[in-house]
């Protein structure tokens, strides 16, 4: 089978592994769509996210959906959500399963050996894993799941948003899924800043109500403040814009990776106007919810800029790494 391997900083292959073949417990999936997230990039790009640094040959890829092969549910379209948490630490014990200390997530090279990803025509995974698509939901928007339930906690890490305004840096694709996720929860007013027109243009079909240039000041979108902020660019100019913009006592969502290491953040202003900054990683029970939404709604097909072959792969990267030519690319193993 063919699957897209990471050997290391600007090495990526499409290369041919061996079927796998699911145990007791699990299911095998045969992987029709998978969209290349910002993590998937940054593998390539760099041989890392933030501090989890390539140490092994990896199967990419984390947002996959297909049909199940073999074992339970045989014959069903399925979404696969990427997390194994262990059950048992005490973030797991307190529903926090999204922290777990020890757990597996697919495509992820924060433990060793690495967790090989979804990027492979088939994969075996545990039967809970797996999510039925719902009636009328095809799989191409079904691959938005993943990154949308990521969008999804982020709002909730945020507090209640209805009839608020929200400020959110960063108009990539998790920026973008940002957007509907707050409309879908009833934010009032949504601002979102970037420096690609083209990514503003993409946030506009996510549902923003205001669009505005990181990088012009005199800007007349500029809010005087907002209530809540989420920040998805992963730079630390963006977290410095949301700390700035945010009411007091309002709260920023920190979601986008930070560089490794260090970063500068204006922590005066956490103190002197009270600002909750909280963080927000990846997600739990959020991935039934995004799926329920992506059935209810067809404009997130508007957030797919193209469905490349797989063994295309690394042009399928380069145009999902172009933001001025795409939102989310989604690699198609069953055009092989």
């Amino acid at each position: 089978m063919l699957a897209c391997v990471i050997h290391g900083q600007g090495d990526l292959r499409v290369e041919e592994l061996a079927s796998p073949s699911p145990g007791p417990g699990q299911v095998l999936v045969a992987i029709r769509y998978g969209g290349v997230c910002g993590s998937d990039l940054h593998y390539w790009r760099h041989g890392g996210v933030g501090d989890f640094l390539l140490r092994e040959p990896m199967v990419l890829g984390h947002e996959v959906v297909g049909t199940v092969a073999a074992g339970p549910l045989a014959g069903t379209a399925v979404a696969v959500h990427p997390a194994t948490p262990c059950g048992v630490c005490p973030e797991c014990r307190d529903g926090r399963r999204n922290v777990c200390r020890d757990t597996r997530y697919l495509g992820s090279a924060a433990r060793m050996p690495h967790v090989q990803g979804g990027f492979a025509a088939e994969i075996v995974v545990p039967v809970e894993q797996v999510r039925p698509l719902p009636d009328g939901l095809e799989p191409r928007r079904a691959a938005l799941a993943e990154p949308l339930a990521v969008a999804l906690h982020a709002v909730r890490r945020a507090g209640p948003v209805a009839g608020r305004h929200l400020l959110v840096t960063g108009a990539g694709p998790i920026g973008c899924l940002v957007v509907a996720a707050a409309k879908a929860a009833g934010a009032a007013h949504v601002t979102v800043t970037d420096l690609l027109p083209t990514a503003l243009g993409h946030a506009r079909t996510a549902g923003a109500d205001t669009l505005v240039r990181a990088d012009d000041p005199a800007h007349p979108g500029w809010p005087s403040e907002v209530d809540v902020a989420v920040e998805a660019s992963g730079v630390a100019a963006g977290l410095d814009t949301c700390l700035r913009l945010v009411r007091r006592g309002g709260v920023v969502v920190q979601l986008g990776m930070l560089p490794p290491g260090r970063s500068p953040f204006a922590g005066n202003l956490v103190v002197t106007r009270e600002i909750e900054l909280r963080g927000a990683f990846r997600f739990d029970t959020e991935f039934d919810d995004a799926l329920a939404l992506l059935a209810s709604q067809d404009a997130f097909d508007g957030l797919i800029s193209a469905v490349v072959p797989v063994r295309e792969a690394e042009s399928a990267f380069a145009l999902a790494a172009d933001r001025e030519r795409s939102c989310k690319v989604l690699l198609d193993f069953g055009a092989v």
